[in-house]
């Protein structure tokens, strides 16, 4: 039965209230378990939960920043300063909603952070109006405008990181930024200055947010960072941005082994310097599948080709199938629309790469993995 509809004994809490509580603290089982194992913490309305950044990929934040103090600019739930505030001596997490603030300002207090200091103001505000030093500022913009589609760019977002640049560089000499994975990194670097190193984080192989470290004054590389966190392993790749522009890929028939960067590398578009760096050869131009006479160890998923095909019904017959997982790459047909044409099932043991390769032909590589 519903919360809803029972009896409670909490006085002066309504049951609607302790509803909310139980199904925000659920929301953080998987995505904040410091927060789901701690007694006495107080949640907020589950669209700030799901706002909010994770645990892990805040611990990979905290990482970054080495110095005494940060600026959370935009702090939110605080999930991110908790984080920081581990590492750093003093931070100072704004909050523009002060039903929020005061929710991060009292859990703070519950989970033993006392070098956070929560403050109920815009954060861009507190700085125009301050002379306070910091040695990081990091903000997370939101969106204003989701009618534009995929495709953003950082002055749409509130606070305009671009055009308050000289108000934060006023503030400190490193800046962190943290996007969505849809902004388009070469449209970022163009909107920015300073900009020192892209981190693209992505958790269990699903990009969850691009990092953009700014340095005041720096000009030299950007350097892209790669991480595709799987438990307590990482895989990584790092590569300078300018290096994909001069990469030259060697490319090949398919071979013994498949291979498939993770999601991180392929949001970064080292296509030719991922191929380059492993000396392993591209199937075709646009199809970011590569191949190798051996087995390698390689940040993403390796398989062994069993079987090389071209595509058409007769082939896909001759398989004998009924269920096998399948990617597209380089394509013209969907993955929805091959499983209904053919009526396989996902799952199963069996691999089908269905793509395009070095002559044009599109083939399907049958595969197991490696």
């Amino acid at each position: 039965m519903s919360v809803l509809l029972k009896e409670h004994r909490f006085i002066g809490v309504s049951s609607k209230e302790v509803a909310q509580q139980i199904e925000a603290k659920n929301k953080c089982k998987e995505k904040l378990p410091t927060w789901f194992e701690t007694p006495l913490i107080y949640y907020p309305r589950k669209l700030n939960i799901e706002q909010t950044s994770s645990e892990i990929t805040a611990r990979y934040k905290s990482e970054i920043a080495v110095g005494k103090s940060l600026l959370d600019l935009t702090g939110g739930l605080g999930v991110d300063s908790y984080y920081f505030s581990k590492e750093i001596g003093r931070i100072l997490h704004c909050e523009i909603a002060p039903e929020v603030a005061e929710i991060a300002a009292y859990n703070f207090k519950i989970l033993g952070r006392n070098n956070i200091e929560t403050l109920a103001v815009d954060g861009l505000e507190f700085l125009k109006k301050s002379d306070s030093q910091f040695d990081w500022i990091y903000v997370d913009p939101s969106r204003r405008n989701d009618a534009k589609g995929k495709v953003f760019l950082l002055a749409d977002c509130l606070p305009n990181v671009p055009g308050n640049l000289d108000i934060l560089f006023g503030s400190a000499q490193n800046i962190m930024i943290k996007t969505a994975p849809l902004l388009d990194i070469s449209a970022g670097i163009k909107e920015l200055r300073y900009v020192k190193e892209i981190h693209i984080i992505a958790v269990k192989n699903e990009v969850k947010e691009l990092l953009w470290i700014l340095e005041n004054g720096h000009n030299g590389e950007v350097i892209i960072k790669t991480v595709n966190l799987i438990g307590s392993t990482r895989e990584v790749f790092n590569f300078a941005f300018s290096s994909e522009q001069t990469a030259s890929p060697s490319f090949s028939k398919p071979l013994n082994y498949l291979y498939e960067p993770n999601s991180a590398i392929l949001k970064s578009g080292a296509f030719k310097t991922v191929a380059e760096r492993f000396d392993i050869n591209k199937l075709h131009e646009h199809s970011h599948l590569y191949t190798h006479d051996q087995l390698l160890d390689f940040p993403g998923r390796r398989f062994k080709i069993e079987g090389i095909l071209p595509y058409n019904k007769k082939s896909v017959q001759a398989l004998g199938i009924n269920k096998a997982n399948i990617t597209t790459r380089n394509f013209p047909v969907s993955v929805s629309e091959i499983r209904k044409k053919f009526k396989i099932k996902d799952g199963g043991d069996l691999y089908l790469f269905f793509t395009t390769n070095e002559e044009g032909n599109k083939i399907i590589l049958s595969c197991s993995k490696a």
